[in-house]
């Protein structure tokens, strides 16, 4: 699994996780408003919790790749 993670070149994948991280643009990102849910206790929907993990899945993917690329080359 991780080596199909660090075939994925890292530029397309920045430009992924930061369109998530702001998608949709307006009113408001998803990711604010589910975070906001979150901290208030709210978020209890089940589409709202997968909203969450989808919004932020660019960027817990892009920050392995970062990790691993980083180890592989300090060896």
């Amino acid at each position: 699994m991780l080596k199909l993670i660090d075939k994925i070149p890292i530029l397309p994948l920045a430009f992924f996780a930061i369109f998530m991280l702001f998608a949709p643009f307006t009113p408001e990102p998803h990711l604010v408003e589910k975070a906001r849910l979150l901290a208030d206790g709210e978020l209890t929907k089940l589409i709202d919790i997968f909203d969450l993990f989808w919004h932020s899945f660019g960027i817990f993917l892009l920050a392995i790749r970062l990790i691993r690329y980083q180890s592989t080359n300090k060896s």
